[in-house]
């Protein structure tokens, strides 16, 4: 990947891995996708998406540094692939990854390539990773619950 690369960031723990990304790619576009979980029914509810007029001709670069059920994930790939961007042209770039998120992932979007700097045990019932970081967010930007 050399060229027409676009970086976008599941908001806001992904947000943390762009300035890395940007510095790699020079003049790289960004995009944000902000998915929360519905309260009532743990489904990933898209909040709001900005992303590049041309992303449908880039390699995109999807960032977040936890990926565990995969929910919000899978929506923010189809929120791309909604915009014209072919699987193959889409890499989900993840710090710390499971097994259950994986799998979800590679059997919704078979050609998404998928990097982890690491893959922990598995999820544990209130569908966090284990031995995992806790919230990387909350730990990146210093606020409530990282201590």
């Amino acid at each position: 990947i050399t060229q027409h690369v676009c970086a976008v960031s599941i908001m806001r723990a992904g947000d943390s891995l762009l300035v890395p990304i940007c510095a790699c790619f020079d003049r790289c576009p960004v995009g944000k996708i902000l998915i929360q979980r519905d309260e009532k029914t743990a489904l990933p509810v898209l909040m709001y998406s900005k992303l590049p007029d041309d992303i449908s001709t880039r390699t995109v670069l999807l960032v977040d540094p936890m990926l565990a059920t995969g929910g919000s994930c899978a929506q923010a790939v189809q929120v791309l692939l909604d915009a014209g961007v072919k699987q193959e042209n889409l890499f989900i770039i993840v710090l710390i990854g499971c097994p259950e998120g994986i799998a979800k992932l590679t059997a919704e979007f078979p050609k998404v390539m998928i990097l982890t700097a690491s893959v922990d045990s598995h999820l544990n019932e209130q569908k966090f990773i284990v031995p995992g970081i806790g919230d990387f967010g909350d730990r990146y930007f210093g606020t409530a619950g990282c201590i």
